[in-house]
């Protein structure tokens, strides 16, 4: 069974209950993951912003054949 977390409600749904349309975040293997859905996203997203500023910082180089091994 899949889980959901519906933004709107804030509540885990199954895919018995699930609403329909763009307000639910999944699907979750566990209602636990589902309900820690947010979280998640918000960590991810902290993630990708740290590595962006990261790739900033250096510089970024474009594309060159020579960064790959053989």
């Amino acid at each position: 069974m899949a889980y959901w977390f519906n933004v709107d409600t804030r509540k885990v749904e199954t895919d018995e209950d699930r609403s329909q349309g763009d307000h639910v975040m999944g699907p979750y293997a566990t209602e636990a993951e589902a309900a820690r859905a947010l979280e998640t996203a918000r960590d991810k997203t902290e993630q990708w912003e740290a590595e962006d500023r990261e790739w900033e910082e250096r510089g970024s180089r474009g594309w060159d054949d020579r960064d790959i091994e053989d």
